[in-house]
């Protein structure tokens, strides 16, 4: 199975990530998917930079397409956002099953005619807490092996306000109505959620630290000294998941402390979408 990682995080961003610490959404999503099926392979392309598929190669050589995050905002008319957009309509219409977390979820719901806007609750940064599954997801393959209500890596400012035509919401919470839904149109599907089941710890202490000014501004934190505790904790756990002190410190459970079930929709979308679409053109 062969997936494009469609970049949305302009290069710039990614390498200052990895400056701090923190490992970019190439190696994030490319280590999630072959955790899930060692059969995977990746090709990534840095589409809000510019890049374009190599001389030779085509859409139609990927398997599925996987959507990354970005800190763009859909509703901002900049060329690296429109370019996004036409590229998340062509691999829809082409029918290659497609995944995106996050931003993945926000471009294509745009591309497809719904609309994205800044989420009058504020930010979700961390944990997304009690995100539950309504009838449709419940029955969703998506979801299969995931329990009913569940928390969720999460950094968001937007979200979907107006789902596009043949979408279908999947799951809520308190912060934003739409954390996952499915948009179908005869036999092409996107799967798209609003958190981030590609993060782990590590991942989230280096957002919040980096960002710790923002995030006290906006009265997420008091002070630089209880930013630094969250982000230390944080890498303690993604070093040691058994830590109870932490655990009980901070309401965890095996939805963010186990990696099979945080990256669970990736396993299912492989086994669900992209393994039947491979073998259909084999």
């Amino acid at each position: 199975m062969h997936i494009l990682i469609f970049q949305g995080s302009p290069g710039d961003g990614q390498r200052s990530i990895g400056d701090h610490g923190g490992r970019t959404n190439e190696v994030l999503f490319d280590e999630a998917l072959r955790s899930q099926d060692a059969a995977v392979t990746t090709f990534t392309l840095n589409v809000v930079d510019g890049e374009k598929l190599p001389q030779g190669m085509a859409l139609s050589d990927f398997d599925g397409v996987v959507i990354t995050g970005s800190p763009l905002s859909t509703y901002d008319d900049v060329p690296g956002v429109r370019a996004q957009i036409d590229l998340a309509r062509e691999v829809f219409e082409a029918g290659i099953p497609s995944f995106g977390s996050c931003w993945g979820l926000q471009l294509m719901s745009a591309a497809l005619g719904g609309t994205v806007r800044l989420n009058p609750k504020g930010r979700e940064i961390g944990i997304a807490r009690t995100i539950v599954l309504n009838d449709a997801g419940r029955d969703h393959p998506m979801y299969r092996d995931k329990p009913l209500a569940f928390s969720a890596f999460c950094s968001h400012q937007d979200e979907v306000s107006v789902l596009p035509e043949g979408a279908v919401v999947l799951a809520s919470n308190a912060v934003s109505d739409v954390q996952a839904a499915e948009i179908t149109r005869g036999d092409k599907s996107f799967w798209g959620v609003q958190y981030h089941p590609e993060f782990d710890f590590d991942m989230i202490a280096m957002l919040i630290g980096k960002r710790a000014k923002r995030h006290i501004s906006e009265g997420l934190a008091r002070t630089p000294d209880e930013v630094a505790t969250i982000v230390a904790d944080f890498r303690a756990l993604n070093a040691d998941p058994t830590r109870t002190d932490l655990i009980w410190r901070y309401g965890l459970e095996a939805d963010t402390l186990n990696s099979d079930i945080r990256r669970v929709e990736f396993a299912n979308w492989l086994a669900t979408k992209v393994k039947p679409y491979a073998g259909s053109k084999a």
